[in-house]
């Protein structure tokens, strides 16, 4: 795709301005490091387009600090303060919903996965957010915990033009031939191969 040009052009009907403002589903998976980490990216460039981001993370506990979620929250007081950007929402799962803050077994956790996808399920059905990342959430899929084609109903329906971008390893084969981008993070080297723990600045 030499200079952003596609290399074929669809008998779709439709314009290119049309095809330029299509809801795009992403997927960001494999063994390499770098998922979450490109879908900040692409949330940061949807934030500066004026695009409402709502981040929802699944799997990681509600008590450790992500940078990206510091320097997000910063971006919603700017455009809160003086209308820069766009508004920002940022929920964690882990031990549940950020706002119910469940505790206790793995089926609680199942639960409050499920929990989680309903009401990302409901935004999208409300067009609540233009650019959304459901961050390490091909776990709960693998895992069982929340039903795959569900999922895919949800997001291939969704109107308007809203982006969804999620992450994790192991993604299903179903959620990667629904998606319109798949990108696979392929590890050729990592520090902790060699012993090295998580870096401050690097991992968080």
């Amino acid at each position: 795709m030499p200079q952003g040009k596609p290399a074929t052009v669809p008998e779709d009907g439709l314009t290119t301005r049309a095809r330029r403002n299509a809801p795009l589903l992403a997927v960001h998976t494999g063994a390499g490091k770098g998922k979450s980490t490109a879908a900040f990216g692409m949330a940061l460039r949807a934030w500066n387009q004026g695009f409402s981001v709502a981040v929802f993370q699944f799997v990681k506990s509600a008590k450790w600090k992500v940078g990206e979620e510091a320097a997000f929250g910063q971006l919603g007081r700017l455009h809160e303060e003086q209308g820069v950007g766009g508004a920002v929402e940022w929920h964690k799962m882990g031990a549940g919903w950020s706002w119910s803050r469940k505790h206790g077994n793995e089926d609680d956790h199942a639960v409050a996965a499920a929990d989680g996808w309903a009401e990302i399920a409901r935004r999208l059905a409300e067009e609540r957010h233009d650019f959304y990342v459901l961050d390490e959430f091909t776990y709960p899929l693998k895992w069982g915990w929340i039903d795959v084609d569900e999922v895919i109903e949800a997001l291939t329906q969704r109107p308007g033009t809203q982006h969804v971008v999620i992450t994790g390893r192991e993604a299903p084969q179903k959620l990667l031939d629904a998606a319109d981008l798949v990108t696979e993070m392929t590890k050729v080297k990592h520090p902790m191969d060699a012993g090295r723990k998580g870096q401050k600045g690097i991992e968080w």
